[in-house]
């Protein structure tokens, strides 16, 4: 399965329109490239543990989650 943004801003319980991710990644960007994106301290607990899950297990999700990291870095 092929997942986008919005259905990842969707899971995480976020506003999911494209203005609302575009306002969401202008707000939290940059972080930090030590930084993992699942450490990051604008996410929940569940929404780290997702984040994580998500990229360690390469789920359907792990493409998506990796987009979306690579829009909140410099």
């Amino acid at each position: 399965m092929f997942y986008t943004l919005n259905d990842l801003f969707a899971k995480l319980g976020l506003p999911n329109t494209p203005a609302e991710i575009e306002a969401f990644i202008a707000r939290h960007n940059p972080l930090p490239q030590a930084e993992p994106l699942a450490s990051a301290p604008f996410w929940t607990a569940e929404q780290a543990e997702f984040l994580r899950e998500a990229r360690q297990s390469h789920s359907d999700w792990a493409e998506v989650v990796d987009e979306l990291n690579c829009l909140l870095r410099d």
